[in-house]
């Protein structure tokens, strides 16, 4: 009999976090390795934030709350979804967690049964179809193509809807490709779903405020009132506020979900680190000044970024709206051979040759669902940025 449970046998370790792990292992080695995988903003969290969590211990405020979330930040995530997306709930429909993955997570599990099926468009995060896995579910990928900007079509979505399809998981601006859905892609994909009442729809905001050239950000049950009932609305302080290790995810819905996912959390972690929470209701109900200015700053790592790679002879890069990452296809190098004599039979040769004789850390395609490519996370400096894509150009030449 294995000490392991079989469940570990469905899954596999971030491929993310694996990359951002070696990058700094080479580094600590004396390796001047430049690292592109994580998804994490290179700036400071704000001042008035930190200073919240620190007024937070002083007056003693480091106990225990209610194991999904203080009243007084469920209140100011009411207060966001009213203000910024015309969504109207009730803190008894808000659950915090510890990170939009505990709130991804946690959804999953206290809804999937065996045979049960979710729907995925490729490239997806790489924990989404782990964590319906984990859950006892089937992910269901729908492959994007770069021709279509990676986004999912209504006929896509169509065909890929069956009678055990319980979730549709939605995520724009996208983790990994930072393609957005403009309100009429999206009222296209919410006018499919309308005819399928048993499908519900997780929409996973995260990148929310992190969109450029004047794109306006819409989430499914804003476009479309009538599937309300039926999503449940993710987000996060993690990337827009640079709170990435503050560990807070939130999310509204129906009341029989939230509470479904309370009893969960209640048996795991309980509540959310009470300082961060503090914290975030700061983040939600404080000055929003600092957001324009981080995009901007985003916008120019972005344009850069994109001009460099498709500078390159076999890469093509598309102009993401929104997140801060880009997932350019190196269809045009499969078949090569490194100086070091290592064939790009497919992106994580590519990938895996990068680190190996430019060090330079980015996370291959398949990772993602979708070949072949690889994602380049540009919440970095510039000076990194520019390195970098100097070393990808100097490697591509080097190919033959």
């Amino acid at each position: 009999m294995s000490f392991l449970s079989t469940t570990l046998s469905r899954v596999k370790p971030s491929p993310t976090v694996a990359v951002t792990t070696l990058a700094a292992e080479l580094k600590a080695a004396g390796r001047d390795v430049i690292g592109l995988g994580a998804g994490e903003p290179d700036f400071d969290t704000p001042d008035n934030i930190k200073a919240a969590a620190i007024a937070a211990i002083q007056a003693g405020k480091t106990k225990y709350t209610a194991p999904d979330g203080l009243m007084e930040l469920k209140q100011a995530i009411c207060a966001k979804f009213e203000r910024e997306n015309g969504l109207k709930y009730t803190p008894k429909q808000i659950s915090v967690g510890t990170g939009g993955k505990q709130i991804l997570y946690n959804a999953l599990m206290a809804t999937l049964n065996p045979g049960d099926e979710v729907i995925i468009p490729a490239p997806y995060w790489v924990s989404y179809p782990d964590m319906v896995l984990l859950a006892g579910g089937t992910p269901v990928a729908i492959e994007t193509t770069l021709e279509n900007a990676f986004k999912l079509t209504p006929d896509q979505l169509e065909a890929a809807i069956t009678p055990k399809t319980k979730w549709f998981i939605f995520n724009s601006p996208s983790n990994p490709t930072g393609a957005a859905y403009s309100k009429d892609e999206l009222k296209a994909l919410t006018d499919v779903l309308l005819k399928h009442p048993h499908v519900w729809i997780m929409s996973d905001d995260m990148y929310e405020h992190l969109v450029y050239d004047g794109f306006e950000f819409v989430s499914p049950a804003q476009i479309e009132p009538a599937l309300y009932d039926r999503t449940l609305t993710c987000n996060g302080v993690s990337k827009a506020y640079a709170m990435t290790g503050w560990r807070i995810g939130y999310a509204g819905g129906p009341e029989v979900l939230i509470a479904a996912m309370r009893k969960i959390q209640s048996q795991s972690t309980s509540n959310p680190c009470t300082i961060s929470q503090w914290a975030a209701v700061e983040a939600l109900n404080g000055t929003q000044d600092f957001l324009e200015p981080n995009n901007a700053i985003f916008k120019r790592r972005r344009d850069m970024v994109v001009a460099a790679l498709n500078a390159i002879d076999g890469i093509t890069c598309p102009m993401p709206e929104g997140a801060f990452y880009v997932y350019p296809s190196i269809a045009g190098l499969i078949g090569k051979t490194t100086p070091a004599g290592t064939k790009i039979e497919n992106d994580e040769a590519f990938a895996k040759a990068l680190l190996e004789e430019k060090d330079v850390a980015v996370v291959f395609g398949a990772a993602f669902g979708l070949s072949p490519n690889f994602r380049i996370s540009y919440a970095t400096s510039d000076e990194n940025l520019k390195q970098a894509c100097a070393r990808i150009a100097a490697f591509c030449a080097s190919l033959s």
